[in-house]
This record gives structure tokens, sequence and C-alpha cells, in this order.
């Protein structure tokens, strides 16, 4: 048998680094690595220091356990959420569910347990100058304390599972949500900083921090945030900054008008202003994030209104006079910095070398730290001395990933399409194709509103299929971010079969006519919107010799009554709706089309995916048995919109790459 330069079994062992925080004195980072466990059925994590002077990395945590999201105390002790046990406790049935705030000492030495909320912590902040911590943790209403967990389990044991809703959303991702008043909700917590004079500050919470609660701590202790999800009239949640007030134990809401949606706030290091995302919804058009800037009296003033992407805001830098914020553009995510008195916009990280960043930490002595990837090369860790243009300096190697730049390429390509617009897209092929014509795996992303960029992806690596002699084309057609708001507008409504499908063959015309293609085996495949338009593909040209479509969905109208969200299908289908003309509505639908199905076809879901439910995949599955079409289906009860357990991984992988040598021959 002859062996590939990466399989699958090699993906699921590279060890995954992501969650990075800075010391206070800048001269190390603590670091999340996550690796796989010895039977290889689920993934750990562990924390490392990583000098930022580039020395050699040392393991700080270790054992068959979860420590992840650092974050550093003001007197350079580290915590750390953890479901470690302490050793003199009997840990109970339940206790390995549970994360609590752990402290590494910053003299060293064996971690400590510094909280023991009953149900477990869901995210913690420190202040970085002051005795105080702040937290998220579930909480049973009308419970004491010292009660809840035994009165949770008590629960769980005898009580029934009925949920009783009055409103919409009923689930989220993959879970049920609950407006059951006998259900733990989250609530925000303050401590000091050594887990004492614990204080809930939200007692009455029902779902107000349900869905995607985010949290921030200002330096100095006196101000918390976090976001605050308040029923739209548009039938959407919207989120507001609610700001407390540590010290006086007050809190407001602020002011920000109907339809609109604030998050990803950050405190400015003097705890004064905050910086935030801001989203206003109209049925007509996509929304716009805009970078926004609130004083000390709640006052808003919007920045880099010109700016022409979606800002995502890391932090601020040292001195406070810059946003530190990444951007999708063209097909990678470079690191910008914004200044917040100006607005002036300054790319930091060089466009030629390409590559995405997140995890973006600002360092004291000045430049930041950030986790930097390629479709090449796994996440690891570098740092950046903040100039334009510099490029960004590797530290020590974590994943244990050797780059696949030895034997695979990539390369950036641009196809007119039928309106006369630029499409941009990735091409990722083996090194051993050169001179010769190989066959091409046409790779769609999700979203629609999204980007295939130039880095890694853990669920939609196209190395697995270039290490099988694949060529796998990324295009990126109308929707996808980076490429301009109006861009992003050509998907927005109910025009999804319309001008991205165009695009995307347009790309297949372009790649047809190139010398290094064999036109007579190129497959397409996609996963959520790429699900989707794989589909819509299937039901308009028979030029693919088979078809791969993942968590995707085959209707529209049926579809908006059983998703998670759909307030924001509504939305995101702009004026219309299912009930007026429901034939109309349909127009984009696979199923309205399927009987011009021929293409094989390997239909994959997870059961717990409740974004796009299962129910669709089972729907498309049945419609092309019934219509005599080669398919497949491959279901995973234990996965959600994502398949994520390892063994599930290699079964993913293999199962495709199977698929496909067996029609692309």
């Amino acid at each position: 048998m002859t062996s590939v330069p990466y399989s699958p079994a090699d993906h699921i062992a590279v060890r995954r680094v992501g969650g990075i925080a800075a010391s206070p004195d800048g001269r190390w980072l603590a670091v999340a690595v996550q690796r796989l466990d010895r039977d290889g059925v689920k993934y750990l994590s562990d924390l490392w220091k990583v000098p930022t002077d580039g020395s050699a990395a040392v393991q700080l945590t270790r054992g068959e356990t979860k420590d992840a999201a650092p974050c550093f105390r003001h007197d350079g002790a580290l915590g750390f959420l953890s479901n470690r046990q302490p050793n003199e406790i009997k840990p109970d049935e339940d206790a390995e569910k549970r994360m609590q705030v752990w402290l590494l000492p910053a003299e060293g030495g064996e971690p400590r347990q510094l909280t023991d909320e009953p149900l477990g912590v869901e995210g913690f902040r420190f202040a970085a100058r002051a005795d105080r911590m702040v937290l998220f943790a579930p909480v049973l209403a009308g419970v004491a304390h010292e009660k809840q967990r035994e009165t949770a389990s008590e629960r769980a044991k005898k009580g029934t599972s009925a949920r009783n809703f009055r409103t919409q959303p009923v689930r989220h991702w993959d879970h049920w949500l609950h407006q059951n008043p006998d259900r733990a909700n989250t609530h925000l917590i303050v401590c000091d900083a050594q887990g004492g004079q614990r204080k809930d500050l939200t007692p009455d919470a029902t779902t107000e921090l349900a869905i995607e609660a985010e949290l921030d701590i200002a330096a100095d202790g006196l101000r918390a945030l976090t976001l605050w999800r308040v029923p739209g009239e548009d039938r959407m949640d919207d989120h507001h900054l609610m700001v407390f007030d540590l010290e006086a134990g007050t809190h407001r809401l602020l002011p920000q008008g109907g339809s609109v949606s604030t998050g990803n706030a950050r405190f400015a290091p003097d705890g004064r202003a905050i910086a935030a995302v801001r989203e206003k919804r109209t049925r007509e058009h996509v929304v716009r994030p805009t970078l926004t800037l609130f004083d000390d009296a709640g006052h808003a003033r919007e920045v880099a209104k010109t700016w022409d992407r979606w800002p995502h805001i890391w932090g601020w830098s040292a001195d406070g006079r810059d946003l530190l914020v990444t951007a999708d553009d063209e097909g990678i995510v470079p690191v910008f910095s914004v200044r917040a008195s100006s607005g002036e916009v300054t790319p930091l990280t060089p466009r030629a070398n390409g590559g995405g960043h997140n995890d973006v930490v600002a360092l004291p002595q000045g430049g930041f730290a950030c986790i930097r990837s390629t479709t090449l090369d796994a996440p690891e860790c570098y740092v950046h001395d903040g100039k334009p243009g510099s490029a960004t300096t590797p530290l020590a190697r974590l994943s244990g990933f050797k780059p696949a730049s030895d034997w695979a390429e990539i390369e950036s390509i641009t196809t007119t399409s039928t309106d006369g617009t630029a499409v941009q897209s990735w091409i990722t092929r083996p090194k051993s194709a050169r001179g010769g014509k190989s066959p091409v795996l046409l790779w769609i992303h999700g979203g629609p509103i999204g980007m295939s960029g130039d880095a890694w992806h853990w669920r939609w690596n196209p190395l697995l299929a270039v290490a099988q002699g694949y060529t796998v084309v990324q295009p990126n057609p109308r929707g996808s971010t980076g490429f301009g708001q109006d861009f992003i507008q050509g998907i927005w409504g109910n025009v999804w079969g319309g001008q991205c499908f165009e695009d995307i063959m347009a790309v297949t015309d372009a790649l047809e006519a190139r010398p290094d293609v064999d036109a007579s085996r190129i497959m397409a495949m996609g996963g959520s919107f790429g699900g989707y338009m794989t589909n819509w593909l299937g039901t308009q040209t028979q030029r693919f010799r088979c078809l791969v479509t993942h968590a995707s969905i085959v209707t529209m109208a049926n579809f908006t009554g059983v998703t998670d969200h759909p307030g924001y299908w509504y939305f995101a289908m702009g004026s219309e709706n299912p009930y007026e003309d429901p034939l109309a509505f349909d127009r984009y639908a696979p199923m309205r089309h399927i009987a011009k199905w021929k293409t094989p076809a390997l239909v994959i879901h997870g059961e717990q995916d409740y974004r796009c439910p299962v129910g669709e995949g089972l729907m498309l599955f049945e419609a092309l048995q019934y219509h005599g079409v080669d398919s497949e289906l491959m279901v995973f009860p234990d996965e959600n919109h994502w398949v994520l357990k390892p063994k599930n991984v290699v079964a993913w992988y293999e199962n495709i790459l199977r698929f496909v040598a067996t029609y692309m021959k």
C-alpha cells in the first residue's frame, strides 16, 4: 500500500494550539494546547509556557484533564479553567463535566482550585491591576448556594425532561434551550482574586445570558461588562452592552435602539472607554459591522466608518491608542491597528506573507503575540513588533506538524464571473502533479457569509485530499467576506441559487480550461451553505463526476420552521417569508428540482445538528434513492453541524476520500 504524506490519522494527532495569554511582564505566553488522549477518542488540553524571546517552551500542566482558557492575575499567577479534581475529594459522577478556575502560583508549584461553583464555571476574567475576578456560572433560581449541586443532581435524576416555551428560539446549535424556572441559567458572578467574597451580580437573570454571552473586566477592577440578550421586535435577539459598576453594585444597559446588536466588546487599558462591534439590521441589506467606541457616559462614536471590511476586535494596544483587530481581506486574515482617535486603519502583518491570524494579545513592551497559520502549516504562536509591514516571528512549535510545503503548494487565482465581477479562489495541489493534469475537488465554503482563506482548517482541511493526489479548489463566490460590502450583498435575500451559482460555474469553466487540470475529473462538495450549493449544482448541471453534501438543506420553506433560529432565516431571506407564497419562496430550493439530479452523491449529516437539521439530509437521500440516483447516506448520531470527535473525523475523511476515488477514476 502506497503511503501518503498526510492521512486522517495524522490529522487528528496534530496538537491544536489556541488560546493564549501574555504574562504581565510580557516575557512569556501561557498557551492552551489540545492533544489526543491515549485511546484516540477525545481531546485533552495542557498549558504551556512559551517565552516571547523564542527560547524553548515548557509544559506547565499535564494529565488526563482539560486545562484551558489561561488568564493572568495581577500578581503574575496564572488562572485557567480545568475539570481536574482535588486529590483530597472523591469526585461525584458529574465532576468531570464541571470546569472550575484553578491557579498556578507565580513562583511555581502545583495548581490549586480557586473556585467551587456548584454547577461549574463557563468563563472568567481577572482584572489586570486589581484584586478582582468575574465569571459566568449556571445558577438554579431560588436555591441556596450550598444546595445547588445536590438539587441539580436530584432534579436530573427524578425530575421531568419537559421544556416549555413561549417564544423562539427553542434550540441553539446542538442543544435545547429552556424557559423553565426550575432549570439553571447563566449568571454573572464577582469575587476577589482569591475566589472569595462571592456576589451574584445578576440574581434575577433568566435567558439573558443564555446564548454566546461575552465577558470583560476593566484593568482597575471597577467595571465589568457582558452582552445582555433582549428579544427584538423583528423576532431576532438584540444584544446590548450591560455595564456593571462593581463598587456601587449597580448596572446599566448602554442605549442603542432597536434591531441593533453589539458585541466583541473590550475595555481600554485605562478602563474608561469600551470598544465594540455594532450591527444595525434591515431586511433589505446585509448587516455592516462597525467599530464603535463608548465613553464613560455610554455615548457611542463610530470609527473607521469607510473601512469596507468586517472587523473582529481582539483588544487594545498596550498604550491604549489603537485597537488590534483582524478582518477577512481578499482571502487572508491580517492583523490591523485602528487608531481610536481618528479611525485610521493600518495593516500590521504583510499581505505578501498571507496566512490567518487570531488570538491576538498586546504585549506590554509593545507589539503583540498571536496564533498564525496557513493552508500548509498548522496554527502556532508568533510575535510581532507592532511596526506596519514587519513579519511575524515564530516562537516554539507546539503542534508537532511538519509544514506541508515540501509536498504541496498553494496559489491564488481570479476568475471573471458572468456579470464581470472578479471571483478569487485558492488552489492547493500536490507538487508531484507539476507538468501533468490532476483531478479537482471543488470545495464550497459555508455561511454563506464567510471566506475560504489561506489558513489552517481543522474540519475542511484540503491537505487530506492533496495528499491523495487531488487538486483542491476553494472559491470565494458572492456572499464571501473580505471583498467588500457589495460583494456580500450579492447573497442577501432569497437569491441563493442566483449569482453565487454563476460565480461557481465561472470558476469551474476556468478550471476546465487550465492545462494542469483533468477537465473530465472534477467533483464538488461543501458543508452547510456549501452543502446547499452542492445540492443546487446537482439539480442544475451534470458537469461534476460526483457530489458530497454535508449538513446541507434542500428546502427553503420547510427549513424555516425547523432551524434553530428561524428569526434569522426570515432576516436572511430579505422581505420574503414562506407563508404568503410558498412556491415562490422555494424557487431556489433544490428539492423543487430534484428530478433533474443525476450525479452520484454522498449525503452526510449529524443527528444533533439543529442549525441544518438531519431531516434535510434524510429528505435528500430518500429523494435521490426514489429517483434512482447512485447515492449513499452517512449519519453521525452523536455529532452536530460539525464532526468533532477524533474517531468520527477519521471516518468522515476516509469515507469522503473513498467515495470520491470511486467516481473519479
